[in-house]
């Protein structure tokens, strides 16, 4: 049984006349410290995939249909009550940017212990030695003095490490990391990945990605989820799609990376732009920019196919594995 199945995701947002859509059918399931990356262009509903998870959607967005079951229980069904003894405890979050995750009036210390106190009883004492045990486990160095400094005093790959800090402080199960290095120098940002791989490993915490970045997620995840406008398009083995890919998106997306590039050249790109929330095509949300289209693709939503673990939601797919 997966310690986390998400099951017919769907995510609205009520604007004046008319609801947005900003996830359709989302279905994935994550298991025991198992590494699971979310791909795809901003727009794609990637976070919001994620927030869903925790019920941290921004007002007036709900979620409209589906399941989130966590270790046998429904947080789409709990209430805030409820939802308080695991989102931050059980299941935690490191967002994109630290300078906005951490208070800049308090110090790490103080934020840590309470985050402590809240979850676990333990004195004060107690709460301060596991938070500088955490510090030295994600190798801030002098993790004494580091507790009660603020966050202003770090730079900024020591503050996103304080960060994921605070996110082992309750042994989670699960930690679901937001873009974690995008507000670092490139330099700091594969010390962070490497960090958190080698603490996901050692403490058997599952962990979900969440990037734009294909090279990242062929470094760290064991599976991949591919999205567009709100939908899973591709999922399978990490390592498969990116040397295997067969949905016309994710064969875009790893086209346009770098080094797939001679230098000197211009970079490869997917022609067009993401849809809109309000103008999601008919059929097939990709077809505008897609070199297989067929009347098929702009007139039906196509399934979902494929086998051995591995999903995809492309009319052109289903049509050649007909051909074999």
């Amino acid at each position: 049984m997966p310690l986390l199945e998400v099951r017919g995701l769907e995510v609205k947002f009520p604007i004046r006349q008319y609801e947005l859509t900003a996830l359709r059918d989302v279905s994935f399931s994550l298991d025991k410290g198992q590494r699971l990356g979310i791909v795809g262009e901003s727009g794609a509903g990637k976070s919001v995939a994620a927030f869903a998870i925790l019920n941290l959607i921004g007002r007036p967005g709900y979620i409209s249909k589906g399941e989130i079951i966590f270790e046998g229980a429904n947080l789409a069904k709990m209430s805030p009550q409820q939802l308080r003894t695991i989102r931050g405890n059980r299941i935690n979050m490191i967002f994109q940017d630290p300078m906005m995750t951490l208070n800049p009036v308090l110090t790490i210390g103080t934020q840590m212990i309470e985050c402590l106190q809240t979850h676990q009883n333990l004195s004060k004492g107690k709460a301060r030695e596991v938070a500088i045990e955490k510090l030295r486990q994600v190798q801030i160095p002098s993790p004494h003095e580091r507790i009660d400094q603020y966050p202003h005093e770090l730079s900024g790959g020591m503050r996103q490490r304080v960060v994921i800090a605070i996110a082992l402080l309750t042994d989670p199960s699960v930690i679901i990391a937001d873009e974690p290095t995008t507000a670092l120098d490139v330099t700091i940002q594969a010390e962070i990945m490497e960090l958190l791989v080698e603490l996901c490993e050692t403490s058997d915490v599952a962990l979900m990605l969440i990037t734009h970045d294909l090279g990242v997620v062929s470094q760290v995840t064991q599976r991949t989820i591919v999205m567009y406008a709100g939908r899973v398009v591709e999922e399978g083995p990490t390592r498969q799609i990116i040397e295997n890919a067969r949905h016309p998106y994710t064969h875009g997306l790893i086209d346009a990376l770098p080094e797939r590039t001679n230098p000197g050249m211009r970079l490869n790109q997917i022609p067009g732009v993401m849809p809109s929330l309000n103008a999601i095509p008919k059929g097939c949300s990709f077809h505008p920019r897609c070199e297989h289209q067929t009347e098929l693709c702009r007139t039906e939503l196509p399934g979902y196919v494929g086998q051995e673990g591995i999903r995809i939601a492309c009319h052109w797919v289903a049509s050649q594995e007909q051909q074999q």
